[in-house]
């Protein structure tokens, strides 16, 4: 599977505007910026923290299967995934992700279930079904 870092991997975020919501992150040599919807007062001039999150899920899917297929010369040509959020009961600590995956290509019955057992252990989504995340929050510059 795909592998990350212990330690090596960091993220800069910080308000573009004064008093407004829309963030410029920095990801490596990337540039993505974050906003809230206008229902929550931002601007919607880009995803919020929430579309990211399930935007992972989506993306590790599709480039877990484009790896596994790459790894067993399986003819895999292009994956489409699609994650439905339902978010109606998050507060109360139930937050719904419907993906569905698609695999284009000369793929035999067997290889389509290999892909299939493939994505449904892809890093991000064990990371969000089985893994203690701990998020520790102190001020810029102290213990980091």
């Amino acid at each position: 599977m795909l592998t990350v870092g212990a330690m090596d991997h960091v993220i800069d975020c910080q308000t573009e505007t004064p008093n407004t919501f829309p963030q410029t992150l920095h990801v490596r040599a990337h540039t993505l910026r974050a906003d809230v919807a206008a229902s929550d007062g931002g601007t919607d001039a880009a995803p919020g923290p929430h579309d990211y999150f399930d935007a992972a899920l989506a993306a590790c899917k599709a480039l877990t299967a484009t790896w596994y297929a790459r790894k067993q010369s399986i003819p895999l040509e292009r994956v489409e995934t699609r994650v439905e959020r339902d978010d109606r009961e998050e507060r109360n600590g139930k937050y719904v992700l419907k993906v569905r995956v698609a695999f284009h290509g000369p793929l035999t019955d067997e290889q389509r279930a290999k892909l299939y057992a493939v994505v449904g252990k892809c890093p991000i989504h064990k990371l969000m079904t089985t893994t203690e995340v701990i998020v520790e929050t102190a001020p810029l510059g102290e213990g980091f």
